[in-house]
């Protein structure tokens, strides 16, 4: 495996002998959105009664056969186009031989020196605006195993097949992750495009996307280490911790003299370390060959032209768009784009608005209040129709924005819609001026000594607007107050 990266300073690790330069690659696992399994038509809806979801090609019955699942290919082929990829015309299914305890063929049906998507390439956001990019070596398609249950019987372990022989997409980096940071962000970025395209949910809690973390270290521009893999690491977070821990497990071995081995290792992240699991397989342990039950993989040019036509626009694409139209900063345009529902959310309330407006509310009000309470997007008590009517009573001056956030608030809490609010609560903005200058007047006289510091100091301005904000219960408008009070002080 080659790689593209050029070392960064920034990103070393610093050891008791000098600088360290982490270098990481990583297979994801992401679960095929499809009905029906890779080669069966059992299904594979997720939380089933164990061996439910089982057909007896499944479970390996004597003469039984797969049959390629169209749908699954298709998806593969929508991720492979989603990330700038070669697309393979022919590709090619092989049994990886290996004992799974819970698979019960014996063997997995993958795909190896002939995969149905070559190598590509995944853009990263970083902070800062940095940007790197991450090559994709290839993705294949391969079933997944059943799972191993410990903890139903004192003596034996039970099996349940529901996962076994649903459909996944491995895809594989080339090794151009240099810290926990960027592993972070290539997940969340890859994650963020298999969703946009519909080819996987992306849910790591129910195990449908998962990461192999392969991590060495070196000195910088030695060659590359001696790589350890860190199994199905199914969180962000996690894989954040595993990179971190077991590069700094790695350079305090060989800071001693040490040597690594090849290993594959779990992480344990209530204890805060990466475990030795087995010595790491090479490829010729697995004795691929291709499976003689299953032809090669034909496509033909058409189908994937087709498939690439119907591709939605993806977050790169989006997030520039939502720079040139709507003038938005990279930074927003980077949050909005993350979930496809939040910037679909964004671009309804923004629709005949002042779009920053509209991502401001949505960034920092919606967001914020969504996060604080531990909900997502798809489950907001605030509709786009109600944050854009609240937009409107605020650019048409009927509110002000501290009024806007109490209104928001009802409306999160109660439901409703904001003009009646606003009607029916007297929250109406006052712009009589002359109710106003009453205002003015009495904090004025009640203050002699702050209209001497005003006088002298001009941006003393500032506490007056405040007060008369106090006493018109944050109803005065903002705009008449700051310029009634420059008029009545002589500013």
């Amino acid at each position: 495996m080659t790689e593209s990266r050029t070392p960064d300073p920034k990103s070393f690790i610093k050891g008791a002998t000098g600088d360290w330069e982490v270098v990481v690659g990583m297979e994801i696992h992401a679960q095929v959105n499809s009905e029906a399994k890779l080669f069966s038509g059992a299904s594979t809806a997720f939380g089933g009664d164990p061996n439910s979801h089982v057909s007896l090609v499944d479970a390996a019955m004597p003469g039984m056969l797969p049959v390629i699942n169209g749908e699954c290919v298709r998806q593969a082929v929508r991720t492979g186009l989603g990330l700038n990829a070669k697309i393979n015309d022919k590709s090619v299914f092989d049994r990886k031989n290996y004992f799974y305890p819970d698979l019960p063929q014996g063997y997995q049906i993958s795909q190896y020196k002939s995969p149905i998507v070559g190598e590509g390439e995944v853009v990263v956001d970083l902070e800062g605006g940095r940007q790197i990019k991450v090559g994709i070596e290839r993705l294949h398609l391969e079933q997944d195993a059943g799972k191993s249950l410990h903890d139903q019987h004192p003596t034996m372990s039970h099996v349940d097949l529901n996962r076994a022989g649903v459909a996944l997409m491995e895809i594989v980096s080339k090794p151009d992750i240099r810290s926990a940071e960027e592993a972070k962000a290539y997940v969340s970025k890859l994650r963020t495009i298999l969703r946009y395209l519909g080819t996987c949910d992306g849910d790591m809690e129910k195990g449908n996307l998962r990461a192999d973390v392969n991590v060495s270290v070196r000195r910088p521009g030695e060659p590359l280490g001696t790589r350890c893999e860190i199994k199905n690491v199914n969180s962000i977070r996690f894989i954040g911790q595993a990179v971190d821990t077991e590069a700094r497990r790695q350079i305090a071995i060989l800071e001693d003299g040490g040597s690594i081995d090849q290993e594959t290792r779990l992480f344990d992240p209530g204890r805060g370390e990466t475990r030795a699991m087995r010595s790491k397989e090479e490829a010729h342990d697995y004795r691929y060959f291709p499976d003689p039950d299953l032809l090669p993989l034909e496509l033909e040019a058409d189908e994937i032209a087709a498939l690439k036509r119907d591709l939605p626009e993806l977050p790169d694409a989006k997030k520039a768009r939502f720079v040139a139209e709507y003038g938005l900063t990279a930074y927003d345009s980077d949050v909005l784009v993350a979930e496809k529902e939040a910037a679909d959310f964004f671009e309804a309330v923004a629709k005949g608005r002042d779009a920053k407006a509209a991502a401001n509310w949505v960034i920092n009000e919606l967001f914020g209040r969504l996060n604080k309470e531990g909900k997502d997007i798809g489950s907001s008590p605030v509709s786009t129709a109600q944050l854009g009517g609240i937009l409107d009573l605020i650019a048409s001056g009927a509110i002000s924005g501290k009024i806007a956030k109490d209104v928001f608030d009802i409306v999160w809490t109660e439901g409703g819609e904001p003009a009646a609010i606003v009607e029916a609560r007297g929250l109406k903005q006052v712009t009589d001026t002359g109710a106003i200058a009453a205002a003015i007047d009495e904090v004025i006289a009640a203050n002699p000594d702050k209209v001497e510091q005003a006088k002298a100091k001009p941006t003393m301005i500032g506490w007056f607007v405040g007060q008369v904000m106090k006493k018109t219960q944050g109803k005065a408008n903002p705009q008449a107050v700051n310029d009634l009070l420059k008029e009545k002080l002589g500013l």
